[in-house]
């Protein structure tokens, strides 16, 4: 199998107070690089990747590098783990959304997999495309160890595909900035074996 250690970004403005980020390629904060480092530093600690792959968007690829240094590994790209494309709601707060569109905004909350944002994508779209990404890095890599670093909503829709869950539980998922996941994969199952690791960001 191929183990997939699956890594959330690190904090970048807009997480809190919270705007729908998507393809904004937003920096990390000083913050986020102290998280980078952190996870580095807890990668090392405990796996031996062969390869790291990032969303093309910079807060993971800044990741992935630092991730990637202590085994002198270039992070490679891979589109399909770009950020969810939020398309008129990119930028806004939850506040200005719910004033243009307040029965689409209360289903996004209340059933993500039904909603298609406005110029946006629809959480099976991107489904697809994330598990269709990940299948490849596994499948470039068997028997491999390999980091992955993408996004809050992509990591969450991969793990409920990993655990062959309804995209409805969206939300029953949490992925902190810098939190790490852990999934075997083979050609015909996946099984999870970690989800939101930060006990390395404490401190």
């Amino acid at each position: 199998m191929t183990k997939i250690i699956l890594v959330r970004h690190g904090h970048v403005e807009g997480i809190s107070p919270e705007r729908f980020r998507g393809r904004a390629d937003l920096p990390l904060t000083a913050i986020g690089w102290q998280q980078a480092e952190a996870t580095s530093r807890y990668v090392a600690s405990r796996w031996r990747p062969g390869a790291v792959f990032a969303s093309p968007l910079s807060r993971c690829r800044v990741v992935a590098a630092a991730i990637g240094r202590p085994f002198n590994l270039e992070p490679q790209p891979a589109e399909g783990l770009v950020d969810f494309d939020y398309g008129e709601w990119q930028g806004l707060t939850p506040d200005e959304v719910r004033a243009r569109w307040p029965d689409l905004l209360a289903t996004w909350y209340r059933a993500p997999e039904q909603v298609r944002i406005p110029g946006g994508e629809t959480l099976p779209q991107v489904c697809d495309r994330a598990a269709a990404a990940l299948r490849d890095i596994a499948a470039r890599h068997p028997r491999d160890t390999v980091v992955a670093v993408a996004h809050d909503v992509i990591n969450r829709v991969l793990l409920l595909h990993a655990l062959a869950a309804p995209l409805s539980s969206l939300w029953r998922i949490k992925q902190d900035p810098c939190s790490v996941n852990e999934i075997d994969m083979s050609e015909d199952r996946s099984v999870v074996l970690g989800v939101n690791h930060t006990n390395h960001l404490q401190g």
